[in-house]
């Protein structure tokens, strides 16, 4: 099976030096834990820009994006086709071995998706339908990789990452979707 429409993935998205820098940088970010449900999750997260809590359903203002950031998110942005500002969201997520995402959809709020891989590598899995119409793919993710997630491949999939082997950061950029007047 193909993947899903919407989906756009480029697997040396940042060079060896630009990953080392911004691993660097990440590493002096303070991360906090990740509460969904009253579940602590093993991953843990820094917002930036906006922050969608899973306890109210509300967006908030966090920290501005870090300057470190801004030039893969212009970079980021040119590949999907919208302003550098658009993407007015940043999440840095970071994988211990054994820590993965279960199955979901990013926040109703937001709309483009654009991850940046760093340190290891892991399995994208895609799913969509139930029982009999079930369709699933998947998509290992290298160090350096970008994906976008537009289209049906935001709004009609939904996506996991199983159980990392080793310690994975992933640098999320997301556009909010408009909101009517």
């Amino acid at each position: 099976m193909s993947l899903p429409t919407g989906f756009v993935f480029l697997p040396e998205f940042l060079d060896v030096e630009e990953e080392e820098r911004l691993v660097s940088f990440i590493r002096t970010l303070e991360f906090k834990s990740f509460q969904m449900h009253g579940v602590t999750a093993r991953r843990r997260i820094a917002h930036f820009g906006w922050h969608y809590s899973f306890e109210s359903f509300r967006v908030t203002e966090a920290d501005p994006i870090p300057e470190a950031f801004l030039p893969v998110r212009a970079r980021a942005a040119a590949l999907a086709a919208v302003a550098p500002d658009e993407f007015a969201e940043a999440l840095v997520t970071e994988y211990q071995p054994g820590a993965g995402i279960g199955w979901h959809r990013d926040a109703p709020p937001f709309g483009i998706v654009a991850g940046i891989s760093m340190a290891g590598a892991c399995r994208m899995r895609f799913q969509r339908g139930k029982g009999a119409e079930r369709e699933v793919t998947a998509i290992e993710l290298p160090p350096r990789s970008v994906y976008l997630l537009t289209g049906e491949a935001r709004s009609r999939w939904e996506h996991t990452i199983p159980a990392t082997k080793a310690l994975r950061y992933s640098l999320t950029f997301r556009t909010m979707k408009r909101r009517a007047s």
